[in-house]
């Protein structure tokens, strides 16, 4: 046990009750009235007693400002109220207590402190700063383009609401039972539990709460996680209900110890704090086009969660049923599968009949399947239904239509990326999108000159169809291999040669050509390289990490072309015959900072092969934005470009203005 930790425990501040009966909604404010305005006169509640201390060195040290905190989150019955709201939140929300101190950089730099689910103020004033660790002021990531104020309406408490819970965990009964006790109006619950004692424990619990009108308990298999289960049981059910919320217990083990903060997060956002359950009714009455609600994705996930990752092909069948369309990478949804909406926004789903057998079994993998795809579609459904989907982002404690907070953590500029990454002793990078840009962004630009100057040599009939044969005699010999290690450009010409019944003195000039080709649309991204250099300039290793069918000494040439004029270390997957977007490239690389003891940090911009799968082998990294990416992140319309149409007049079109604007992978500078 930590010494921060016994600290605590001395304190009984980590296993506190929670404090949201204190925080009041406006029409609780009006009823209150001008009472407790002089707090000095007024005892303070018994549960608040042992905040008084540190609460008072807090207001002493600048570090909580009650006129700043209400004036983001609210009103409160006392002073002592809004600093334990505070410290009993803090180590899962991203909220902060004063102008002088920001909560998520300080668990973001001591992840040691986010991982004992420590108040982060308090450590910061009894340890970190007398162990000179760094704070930083209030920082404003992201500001909502607009607001919706939740206005009274007269038949808000009057919603038919239905809460949905899968339950995994046992203690979690009594956790979802405190908050729904709490509700504004009367519910329904609906429950799957994984064991017949929950289902039991289940049943009594909910049936005693006042604001509880129905009860439905059903002991499930432990098949399609918490999807599966509740549209087996109650989908057509739900179409009865004005609203519904659906929850399941969620843990996270890692760091050796059970972790619940995203779970906490999403607890407290979607069915805990009165204030914003009231507010979200009162959206929902009002707004009769406000088909789906949750809070923005949890901060502490990396700032891809909210990409397809590798999702995209499970979520072809519902793409197909439902005609969504796909226009980005990145799409908003509700991480963690945890949500409020309208069943009739989710109609086409909820109107089917369900077998266990229609989800996949256990094991499941940590991503890409049906059920991960079926979490990425829901908000894609609700707009297709002619809804909108709205959020909640705690740190400004705003209610926003605007769905640009899945790119917060892409606002960084240079000098932040450098500190960010500094103090490894090893940083590599992707090559292609990450260090070098393509004038024309798409890579088959250089195969489709190629095939324009065979047209010319009577070879082929067009460049596309050369393209074409180019692209399927790669793929056809990574087939042949099943799609292990991996093959150079040379390999595949060699391959082209005798499906054309060419000499192959001939295609190794073609091989030679594309590369030429494309070396000449190549330049370095200045600010990527700049950084690059700075950072070996301190002495820290450059790894370059590359998937492609590019030779060692043919990557090295881009580089040099590139302007990156240092001492790096290259591996390339044509020689080493191991990749990224398979992991076995990790696996390499692991095994030699294992035998070098040294710490390293990775930046690319491939979501699958540079952050999920490096992450996934204990290697921190930085994802960077691809220029289609930030393109589209920027809020301009989707091109011929970022829908992947490789053609040549829309690549000269758009392509130059891709490169230029995605130069540097980021917004900020």
């Amino acid at each position: 046990m930590s010494k921060f930790r016994r600290f605590l425990k001395r304190l009984k501040l980590n296993d506190t009750p929670s404090t949201d009966d204190e925080v009041m909604d406006s029409t609780e404010q009006a009823e209150l009235g001008d009472a407790g305005s002089d707090e000095s006169e007024r005892p303070i509640p018994e549960n608040l007693v042992k905040y008084k201390e540190h609460f008072d060195i807090a207001v002493e040290l600048g570090l909580f400002d009650i006129q700043w905190y209400e004036a983001h989150y609210g009103t409160f019955e006392s002073d002592i109220a809004a600093f334990a709201d505070y410290i009993e939140k803090s180590n899962f929300a991203n909220i902060n207590p004063s102008a002088h101190f920001d909560t998520e950089s300080y668990l973001r730099r001591n992840l040691d402190v986010y991982h004992e689910e420590a108040p982060p103020l308090l450590h910061y004033m009894y340890f970190g700063a007398q162990d000179k660790r760094a704070k930083s002021n209030a920082q404003v990531r992201w500001h909502p383009k607009d607001a919706l104020v939740a206005n009274e309406t007269e038949n808000w408490k009057e919603q038919k609401v239905a809460i949905v819970l899968h339950i995994f965990y046992q203690d979690s009964v009594v956790k979802f039972a405190e908050s729904i006790a709490t509700l504004p109006l009367n519910v329904d619950v609906f429950v799957t539990a994984a064991s017949g004692e929950i289902a039991e424990l289940a049943t009594q619990t909910f049936n005693s709460i006042a604001t509880v009108d129905k009860v439905q308990v059903k002991h499930v298999p432990n098949h399609g996680r918490n999807f599966g289960p509740f549209l087996v049981e109650f989908s057509e059910q739900l179409l009865d209900y004005d609203l519904m919320c659906h929850m399941h217990s969620k843990k996270s083990l890692y760091s050796g110890r059970e972790q619940t903060q995203w779970f906490d997060y999403l607890h407290q956002y979607l069915l805990k704090d009165r204030h914003t359950v009231a507010c979200l009714l009162r959206l929902f009455s009002e707004h009769e086009d406000l088909g789906m609600y949750y809070p923005t994705s949890f901060w502490m996930m990396p700032g891809w969660v909210n990409h397809w990752t590798c999702n995209l092909p499970f979520a072809q069948p519902f793409i197909d049923q439902w005609q969504l369309d796909i226009n980005s990478d990145f799409v908003n949804y509700p991480v963690g599968g945890m949500f409020w909406a309208r069943p009739k926004a989710l109609a086409p789903l909820l109107s089917k009949t369900y077998a266990y057998d229609d989800f996949p079994g256990e094991p499941l993998p940590n991503d890409g399947s049906y059920l991960h795809a079926l979490e990425r579609v829901l908000g894609l459904l609700v707009e297709k239904q002619n809804y909108k989907q709205f959020f909640y982002y705690p740190t400004a404690a705003k209610f926003t239509l605007d769905k640009s907070y899945i790119y917060i953590n892409y606002t960084k500029s240079t000098e932040q990326l450098f500190h960010e990454v500094q103090n490894f002793e090893i940083v590599s990078f992707d090559v292609f999108d990450t260090l070098v840009n393509r004038q024309y962004v798409a890579p088959d630009f250089a195969k489709y000159r190629l095939g324009e100057y065979l047209v010319e040599q009577e070879v082929v009939a067009s460049p596309e169809l050369f393209v074409k044969l180019r692209n399927d005699t790669e793929t056809q010999l990574r087939i042949a291999r099943d799609h292990k290690g991996d093959l150079g450009l040379a390999e595949i010409y060699e391959s082209m040669a005798k499906e054309l019944g060419c000499d192959p003195e001939q295609t190794s000039q073609w091989c030679e050509l594309e590369f030429q080709f494309d070396l000449q649309i190549m330049s370095g991204k200045t600010e990527m390289i700049q950084l690059a250099n700075r950072l070996s300039d301190l002495g820290r290793e450059i790894w370059l990490i590359t998937d492609t069918y590019y030779s060692e000494q043919q990557i090295s040439m881009i580089l040099r072309h590139c302007g990156l004029a240092i001492g790096f270390r290259l591996f390339v997957s044509s020689e080493l015959k191991v990749r990224k977007d398979n992991a076995s490239m990790w696996q390499y690389i692991q095994s030699i900072i294992k035998e070098k003891e040294m710490t390293i940090v990775h930046i690319g911009d491939n979501v699958r092969s540079d952050a999920q799968l490096c992450g996934d082998h204990g290697i921190t990294n930085v994802h960077v934005l691809h220029p289609k990416d930030k393109w589209l992140a920027a809020g301009f319309k989707p091109n011929a470009l970022t829908k992947g149409m490789n053609d040549k007049y829309e690549s000269l079109k758009w392509g130059p203005l891709l490169s230029k604007f995605g130069r540097y992978p980021f917004f900020g500078n």
